[in-house]
């Protein structure tokens, strides 16, 4: 590995992995398209074929989702900005105009989430079907779209942690990241004369831990006890996995009065509440069965 790596360079030395020239965006006829634009794209495309197809395995209208899929996509993505801008806005309100530019990131995916859980609320009440039974059916989809979303961060070279010489610790040129993110114990561990911070990958942890929580899903939704418990299963799922990693992050959002990851206290809570329910579900189920 050389001492200093290009601007687009990604490596993992310890797993002997260097990557030369890992673009963040490309031209086609003349335009400027954002990979990680492409990759969001591609993740709610592959999302929606995974819904629907779980919708025919459980004896539903594909159909319906994909009358639903267009609302929850732009709203999804109007909430993911919004819940970003909101938790760093002493960096927008002196730059509003950049609300409007995501091309280099700044979504924030529970605001993506819940803006998308109201969207399917809503939908589900106009058009007097069930909300559990469709949000069951699209948790698969979900989480698979956020497996690939997160390789969107990785591509923008963000969602990182805090300095490791762990298996999989990524070095990032100084140049290809965003300088509020490097952290004092980086600056002290990189070796002179180089040019490239270590961290721990997030994106890259946050992305296995999805793919355990799709397949799970994946396996239990035809034994599901009752309409909802995937929505369950997701939430206490991916907010214990977020919980851990949220911690190593050195781009948290934070709650403005209490100085806490935002993403953090959320999904603990999230948690909580999760297990809690299901509890309270099944244990009402047994009684109504006697």
């Amino acid at each position: 590995m050389p001492d200093i790596m290009g601007a687009m360079d990604i490596a993992f030395p310890n797993i002997n992995v260097y990557l030369s020239n890992v673009p963040k965006n490309f031209t086609v006829f003349g335009f400027t398209v954002a990979l990680y634009g492409v990759i969001i794209g591609l993740g709610f495309l592959t999302a929606l074929l995974i819904i629907t197809r779980v919708a025919g395995w459980t004896s539903q209208k594909s159909d319906d989702y994909w009358d639903v899929a267009i609302y929850i996509i732009i709203f999804s993505i109007i909430g993911a900005r919004l819940y970003y801008v909101f938790f760093a806005w002493d960096y927008y309100k002196s730059n509003p105009i950049s609300i409007l530019n995501i091309r280099n990131g700044g979504l924030a995916i529970y605001g993506g989430v819940a803006a998308g859980f109201l969207t399917l609320f809503i939908y589900t009440k106009l058009k007097k079907k069930s909300f559990f039974l469709f949000g069951d059916t699209i948790m698969p989809g979900l989480v698979f779209g956020q497996i690939m979303g997160r390789w969107g961060n990785f591509t923008n070279r963000e969602a990182f942690g805090e300095y490791t010489n762990g298996l999989f610790a990524m070095r990032l040129p100084v140049e290809a990241v965003r300088s509020g993110e490097i952290t004092e114990l980086m600056k002290a561990n990189m070796v002179e004369g180089t040019n490239y911070i270590q961290v721990s990958p997030t994106f890259l942890y946050e992305s296995l831990w999805n793919i355990m929580i799709f397949i799970l899903i994946l396996l239990y939704t035809k034994h599901k006890k009752f309409d909802g418990e995937i929505i369950l299963l997701y939430l206490g799922g991916y907010g214990l996995g977020r919980a851990w990693i949220e911690g190593l992050r050195t781009d948290q959002l934070i709650m403005h009065t209490t100085g806490l990851p935002v993403s953090q206290v959320l999904a603990i809570c999230l948690v909580i509440f999760a297990v809690v329910t299901d509890v309270i579900v099944r244990l009402r189920l047994k009684k109504k069965n006697g």
